[in-house]
């Protein structure tokens, strides 16, 4: 039976197994007597595969191991039913849940509740692949025992091909955990140009990242953006396309990935028109938010389509019939206090946390990255330094009533790395720098000049 999905239509086949189980394979091409067959044998996992859980990578495999074997031409995936958890069922797989949040990592959790590490059988999966007429495979798993445990069923692993995902901040303790615990592969994927396609090219994520700690009143504020030599963001008529290279680019898309959302101010909006999802690295893209005080974000916005959730923070001056309008468009409306010139940043950021917002990526624009940084609520910096002058422009960041080098604000635990031609500094808001910290919700008449400057006030 056709069954059309995005990555293409494949044949799908159910195999009602001896163990009582039913497994669906997804065909695409002819397998009865294939060599060499692309395959995946994914386990069953509810809350990654159709609910888009974070805590693993199952639902971004599940849809890359379709595309792979999509562009091979020929290939299969067995979803094997009976897996969730590694094989010890959905309810265990909560209660292992509740383990890992009070402090221990997947494999303990198990144990502590006196369940096997991994469970899973793979005499079935081995079953349907014969029954299809395939007699090798080129398996795609970055899981060495799933290797193992097919062969001892007697199927013929010529390959292994590791599935590139981009982690998340919330599985990025379990993604270290499997490898170095159960020996799974670090993903690589293939080349694009002459970079790796990984989870951040040239870079470990977690290196630029850092650890996450989300206070109770607000997210963890990673702030980033790209600069030239000369701090511009942009050039005098607002173009900011490209000043950092396709490398450090798909470093960014890796950021976004990692993050539970990505923010950016209204101005970013009209200026650029940006997509704000993971389209470079492979992985989930983040909710998408929008500083937007009067609600001026043009019904055509790209930020506005359905390949990610979208969420608009506004305030009580903006229309209501507009806000309703959005909200028949499945975007969230939070209508929030005023600052002096916009969205007040303290009850933003408390909205976003109380959504469940963990950690908040911020890419601007620069009236966005100057206020955060006066409100002293960036926990973690990171810059993008092209090698390109272009003199007049916007520049990155606007006034913060700093009136003394020594009062900058500082970066610690820092980290520098060359990505393709750029460079990237990444560091942590030093806590000591009371200057940066002491005006939450507040703007001084240097911050006021500031707002009046912009090109792109929102």
């Amino acid at each position: 039976m056709p069954l059309p999905t995005s990555a293409g239509v494949f044949e799908a086949c159910a195999f009602e197994c001896s163990s009582g189980s039913v497994y669906l394979a997804l065909v695409r091409g002819e397998l009865d007597g294939g060599d060499d067959v692309v395959t995946r044998v994914h386990s069953e996992c509810l809350t990654g595969d159709a609910l888009g859980s974070l805590r693993c990578d199952c639902g971004v495999q599940l849809q890359l191991g379709l595309r792979a074997i999509a562009a091979a031409g020929r290939g299969v995936l067995v979803y094997a039913t009976g897996h969730e958890g590694r094989g010890i069922g959905l309810v265990n797989k909560l209660r292992s849940y509740a383990e890992q949040d009070r402090g221990a990592d997947t494999l303990d959790a198990n144990l502590a509740l006196g369940l096997a590490v991994d469970a899973r059988d793979y005499t079935d999966a081995a079953a349907v692949l014969h029954a299809l007429g395939v007699r090798s495979v080129r398996l795609l798993t970055n899981n060495p025992r799933k290797v193992d445990g097919l062969r001892r069923s007697g199927v013929d692993v010529v390959a292994v091909e590791p599935l590139a995902t981009a982690p998340h901040s919330r599985n990025l303790g379990y993604l270290r955990t499997k490898e170095r615990r159960l020996g799974h592969l670090r993903p690589t994927g293939e080349a694009v140009g002459d970079e790796p396609l990984d989870v951040a090219p040239a870079v470990d994520i977690s290196d630029l990242i850092g650890p996450v700690t989300a206070a109770p009143d607000r997210p963890f504020v990673v702030l980033k953006f790209a600069q030239t030599l000369d701090g511009r963001i942009a050039t005098a008529t607002g173009d900011a396309r490209w000043i950092s290279g396709e490398p450090e680019r798909r470093a960014s898309h890796a950021l976004r990935a990692a993050c539970d959302a990505v923010l950016v101010g209204v101005g970013t909006v009209l200026q650029d028109d940006p997509q704000l999802t993971v389209r470079m690295v492979p992985g989930a893209s983040p909710m998408r938010v929008v500083l937007d005080s009067t609600l001026r974000v043009p019904d055509g916005a790209k930020i506005l389509g359905t390949d990610a959730a979208t969420t608009i923070l506004t305030t009580d001056r903006s229309d209501p019939a507009r806000r309703r309008a959005l909200a028949a468009r499945r975007v969230g409306v939070s209508v929030l206090p005023e600052g002096a010139y916009g969205v007040d940043v303290g009850p933003a950021l408390a909205a976003l946390r109380g959504s469940g917002v963990e950690t908040l990526l911020v890419e601007g624009g620069a009236r966005v990255i100057t206020s955060l940084l006066r409100a002293g609520v960036v926990d973690r910096l990171i810059v993008a330094v092209a090698p390109t002058i272009i003199g007049q422009g916007t520049e990155a960041v606007g006034a913060l009533g700093v009136s003394a080098v020594a009062d900058g604000i500082r970066l610690v635990n820092r980290s520098m790395h060359v990505i393709g031609d750029d460079v990237m500094l990444a560091g942590d808001i030093s806590a000591g720098d009371e200057q940066a910290r002491d005006g939450l919700g507040r703007e001084g008449p240097d911050q006021v000049a500031f707002m009046r400057t912009q090109h792109n006030p929102g």
